[in-house]
């Protein structure tokens, strides 16, 4: 479903990805984990087309190129992105703003699954206007379950949650996965991915993936945190 391979990511003379090379397949769920300043969250900008940053090497959505295309098209192509920081839409009720990328939309199917994401009082509210934090990850999470997007870009959906908004939220994306949809799930924490399905786990440092595995990887993060992947650790720890 998506290749990605050897990507690399610039702003002005600093890389931040330095070469990332990565295939899932179609339904899967594949968590990127790294410290701070890693390279995670860009790597789901550059999927998305964010033009701050120059780019190169291959994308390709089921077998299209998208690296060469603008943002809006990558979007129309089924790629969609959930911001770790959603911005408020004064002006706009939530409502208005599925209308504006779906069009007409059958008004009891749209509150038949508003409820589902506990979102129904919301419909004619302002988008993410004096929502909490849980609340903004949930219309997040409503607007892909409608869109049906074949990617979904999560950058740290976890963010400022705590443990049970973190549950609600995982508890979401649980019963809204089908094999249409796969997942590039950003996260420092492994706290959201013990609730949820994982199918790979990459550990990202320094621009580079430097290890993949299965839900493994999760408790070896929580163990012996990211330091244990620095490259001089990396290297003696695979001699040893």
């Amino acid at each position: 479903m998506l290749k990605v391979k050897n990507l690399k990511a610039s702003i002005g003379e600093v890389e931040i990805l330095k070469g990332i090379d990565l295939e899932i397949g179609d339904g899967e769920l594949h968590a990127v984990m790294g410290p701070n300043g890693s390279g995670k969250s860009t790597l789901c900008h550059v999927l998305m087309g964010n033009t701050d940053y120059k780019n190169e090497g291959a994308v390709t959505l089921n077998g299209e190129d998208v690296l060469s295309i603008p943002q809006f098209d990558r979007s129309q192509k089924g790629i969609f992105q959930s911001f770790q920081y959603p911005v408020g839409l004064p002006g706009v009720t939530l409502r208005e703003f599925i209308q504006s990328f779906l069009g007409d939309i059958d008004e009891a199917e749209l509150i038949e699954l508003s409820k589902r994401f506990n979102l129904d009082e919301f419909l004619d509210r302002d988008v993410n206007v004096d929502l909490s934090g849980g609340e903004k990850k949930r219309s997040e999470l409503f607007q892909l379950s409608l869109m049906k997007p074949s990617l979904a870009l999560l950058d740290e959906i976890d963010s400022g949650l705590d443990i049970d908004a973190i549950k609600s939220v995982a508890t979401l994306i649980n019963e809204n996965r089908d094999e249409n949809t796969s997942y590039i799930l950003v996260t420092h924490y492994s706290r959201i991915l013990k609730y949820l399905d994982v199918d790979k786990v990459h550990i990202v440092v320094n621009g580079k993936i430097v290890k993949s595995g299965s839900n493994e990887l999760i408790e070896e993060v929580d163990s012996g945190g990211y330091t244990q992947y620095q490259e001089e650790n990396w290297i003696k720890k695979k001699q040893e």
